[in-house]
């Protein structure tokens, strides 16, 4: 087995893949795609204090938003310890390079570490940037990747991950390490070209560098520095989340980007990740979730597809301490997922489902954008601006981009076009 770096603890191949293969067998349980057999349900009133009182204007919005966001991080996703609130990490740029993509764009690697832990995790941020930005700095969308900044374009000169990562079906990942047969394995998802053509950057950085992705009682990535979470505090979702800020302050200073038009994206759990990462932190200028699901965009209430108590048995380092209270009864939450998309208001926000992945649940996606859409109004704006889900591939929205596309679960170009589209209208 190779050697693992000195932060990283060990965990046996054995151990993972068991892991796996129960998330898996649970996932194959029944589930309901009935849309007659959702329970009846009552949401959280979005512009309603705690205390009973109505949210009426801008300014009150602010103390409701502060609501939400406490409650999200008491029941969900957990707080940041505040020693993470208050790190700050080194910068190193390791390479830079000005022809890349045949010269249209520039490429750099920046690595963010741990100024006092020479032993500890290293975040490893990839930026690309059109030509353009060499004499003024361009809007850039940033997210997180699942196998290594190596495997969203062949290019060699980007540096192979030798981060921890999850076993894959092709063999590109082999003793948990990516190998040279990863590099552009997730290209289709990542667009570089067209993004770059059009006049933005990319950032991304593998979601690995941060906290890998397991069961490993919080041992291992950050949380080798700050520690176990204590109760309330942050799971991995979290502090995914916490990675795209502190990717953030990099880029607020990086002469190339325009630091305050940074857009957040994210797939799936990183899609969940972009969300929490946006509420969190108002310096995002745009947020983007793509097919994010239970935990994510999609009403936790409506128990369609994925339900939070199957995301909390096959994932538990996911959300913080408290969520899992609510596996049997998640009408008792005093929050769900509209009330989290609100929390982007009055920015722009794209969500995005696709009609082939009913786990996720794209109506009831479609449901939460619809039903935070009065957050927005405050502020004079529309939010997604129909009442009724549009048909496949027919995207909708004013200030909250909805499109449910044909497909699975994945991210394609239609769905880049979109958010492409969005940003041009909203940030650009």
């Amino acid at each position: 087995m190779k050697k693992l770096p000195p932060f990283l603890k060990p965990v046996s191949s054995f151990a993972a893949i068991a892991f796996l293969l129960s998330s898996v067998a649970l996932g194959q349980e029944e589930a309901n795609y009935d849309e007659s057999k959702v329970p009846d349900y009552v949401l959280p009133e979005l512009l309603r204090f705690e205390d009973g009182k109505t949210v009426r204007n801008e300014a009150q919005w602010t103390k409701r938003r502060q609501e939400l966001l406490n409650l999200f991080a008491d029941y969900v996703y957990g707080r940041t310890p505040e020693a993470a609130e208050k790190v700050k990490l080194k910068i190193d740029v390791t390479q830079a390079v000005t022809d890349f993509l045949g010269g249209k764009a520039s490429m750099k690697e920046v690595s963010l570490s741990f100024p006092d832990r020479e032993d500890g995790p290293t975040l490893h941020l990839l930026v690309i940037a059109p030509k353009e930005a060499m004499g003024k700095p361009v809007p850039a969308f940033l997210g997180l990747n699942f196998k290594g900044n190596q495997s969203i374009h062949p290019d060699p000169r980007i540096t192979l991950s030798k981060s921890w990562m999850r076993p894959d079906k092709e063999g590109r990942v082999v003793d948990h390490q990516a190998t040279e047969a990863s590099r552009g394995a997730a290209s289709a998802r990542w667009p570089v070209e067209m993004i770059i053509d059009r006049g933005y950057a990319l950032a991304t950085m593998y979601y690995g560098d941060i906290d890998p992705d397991f069961d490993d009682g919080f041992e291992n990535g950050v949380h080798a520095v700050f520690g176990k979470p204590k109760e309330g505090e942050w799971g991995s979702i979290g502090t995914w989340a916490w990675g795209l800020e502190k990717a953030l302050d990099y880029l607020e200073l990086d002469a190339q980007i325009d630091g305050t038009k940074v857009m957040v994206f994210g797939h799936s759990r990183l899609g969940k990740t972009a969300l929490w990462a946006g509420a969190q932190d108002e310096r995002f200028a745009m947020v983007i979730s793509n097919d994010s699901g239970c935990g994510g965009a999609a009403l936790s209430r409506r128990q369609f597809g994925e339900t939070v108590k199957r995301i909390n048995t096959s994932f538990p380092h996911w959300f913080n301490d408290r969520f899992p209270e609510y596996n049997d009864r998640v009408g008792d939450l005093p929050i769900d997922q509209h009330e989290l998309l609100a929390l982007m208001a009055p920015r722009p926000l794209c969500v995005a489902s696709a009609e082939g992945d009913e786990w996720a649940d794209p109506h009831g996606e479609f449901l939460s954008a619809k039903f935070a859409s009065p957050a927005w109004e405050l502020f004079g704006k529309k939010g997604v601006g129909v009442d009724e889900m549009p048909p496949v591939d027919q995207p909708v929205g004013e200030t909250i981009s909805y499109h449910m596309r044909t497909g699975k679960h994945d991210v394609t170009d239609f769905d880049w076009t979109r958010y492409l589209d969005f940003a041009d209208r909203h940030v650009k």
